[in-house]
C-alpha cells in the first residue's frame, strides 16, 4: 500500500495527516509515520503505510520503499533494521526512490531455518529487487550490508550498476572471531539479547555520539530489540560462515565509493583502505565523528556523499 503523502506542511501531526485519506492507521502505521516524518523535510514523498514482503525460500522477507526517482537499494547493518536508513533518506529519496530490506532475521524480516548464510541473504536481495520491480540499480550495504553486496556480486552482478561499501570489510572473520560469534549465539540463547545489544553500542557507536546523542544510540537500541534470541543466533552463525571475499574485490568493474567512520572500532581505516586498494577507480570518503554506524550518526553528510555519488551517475 503506497500513498503519495502530500499534506498540509504545516502539519505535523500523523494522525491528521492519514485522517485527509480518511486512513485508521493502527499503533504500528502511526509510529513508524512518525519516525518518517521525524527525518524527512520533504512533506511531499511516496512512503508505504505497509511494508511490503516478499517469499524467499523459507522465509518472509520485509521491504520499504520511500521516494521517487532511479532506484536505489540500501542495506543496513547488524543488529539494526530498515529505519537505520530514515535519516539519509531525507538527503536521497527527493531525488531517488529507494529500497530499503529489513535483512533475513532483522526487523520484520524471518530468520528461516538454519544460519542466516549470506548466500541466502544475496538470494533474498534478488528476490525483493524483483518483487519492487528493480532490475538493476547502485547498492549500498553497511556492515552485514556489505557481506552481503559481496555475495550478490558474485552470483548477479548484472544487477549491480554501482556499489557503496559502508564501514564493512572483505576479509572472513579469523578463528578467533568465529568462535566469538558462535559463542554469542550460544549465549543469548541463554541469557537473552539485552546484554548483546547494550554491548554492540558500544562498539559500534562513536564515543561523540554516546555522549552527546543518546537519542541515536536509543534509537538503535530500539532497532536491535526487534531481534530475538533464535534471530541474532541464526545472523551471527551465517556471519561465521562467510566466505572471504578478498579476490572478489578485484573483479568489481562498476563505479565503486568506500565510506568509513574516523571512530570506527570495528573495521574502519584500514579496511576501508584494503577496498578501495584493490577495486580499481573506487573512491574512499572517510567521515569525521563517526563510528561503525555512520549514516546513522552522521546522516547529513552520508547523504551529502551518496547524492555527490550518485548523481552524476544518472547521466
Amino acid at each position: 500500500m503506497t500513498y503519495d503523502l502530500m499534506f498540509d506542511p504545516n502539519s505535523s501531526n500523523v494522525a491528521s495527516r492519514l485522517a485527509t485519506l480518511s486512513i485508521s492507521p493502527d499503533k504500528q502505521v502511526q509510529s513508524r509515520l512518525s519516525r518518517w516524518y521525524s527525518h524527512s523535510a520533504e512533506p511531499n514523498l511516496s512512503y508505504n503505510l505497509v511494508m511490503q514482503k516478499v517469499v524467499s525460500d523459507d522465509a518472509e522477507i520485509f521491504y520499504e520503499v520511500a521516494g521517487d526517482g532511479p532506484p536505489v537499494v540500501l542495506l543496513h547493518p547488524f543488529p539494526l533494521h530498515h529505519e537505520f536508513w530514515l535519516p539519509v533518506a531525507k538527503t536521497l529519496a527527493p531525488r531517488y526512490r529507494l529500497i530499503m530490506p529489513d535483512l533475513r532475521g532483522h526487523g520484520e524480516s524471518a530468520v528461516g531455518n538454519g544460519p542466516a548464510t549470506m548466500q541466502k541473504h544475496a538470494s533474498d536481495l534478488a528476490r525483493v529487487m524483483t518483487d519492487a520491480g528493480v532490475e538493476r540499480a547502485p547498492l549500498v550495504g553497511v556492515s552485514i550490508g556489505g557481506y552481503t553486496i559481496f555475495e550478490f556480486w558474485r552470483r548477479f552482478r548484472d544487477r549491480v550498476s554501482a556499489l557503496v561499501l559502508c564501514n564493512t570489510k572483505a576479509a572472513a572473520d579469523t578463528p578467533e572471531a568465529r568462535n566469538g560469534r558462535l559463542e554469542t549465539a550460544n549465549d543469548v540463547l541463554q541469557r537473552g539479547t539485552e546484554r548483546f545489544f547494550e554491548g554492540m553500542l558500544q562498539k559500534c557507536l562513536a564515543e561523540a555520539t554516546r555522549r552527546s546523542r543518546p537519542d541515536l544510540a536509543e534509537g538503535a537500541l530500539r532497532m536491535m530489540r526487534k531481534m530475538s534470541a533464535e534471530d541474532v543466533a541464526g545472523v551471527q552463525r551465517g556471519m561465521a560462515e562467510r566466505p572471504d571475499s578478498t579476490s572478489t574485490l578485484k573483479t568489481i568493474n562498476v563505479p565503486t565509493l568506500i565510506v568509513t567512520g574516523d571512530e570506527d572500532k570495528m573495521t574502519g581505516v584500514p579496511e576501508a583502505e584494503l577496498l578501495k586498494q584493490n577495486i580499481s577507480g573506487s573512491e574512499m570518503k572517510v567521515v569525521a565523528k563517526a563510528g561503525h554506524y555512520s549514516p546513522w550518526e552522521q546522516p547529513e553528510e552520508v547523504g551529502r556523499l551518496l547524492r555527490e555519488f550518485f548523481d552524476p551517475l544518472r547521466s
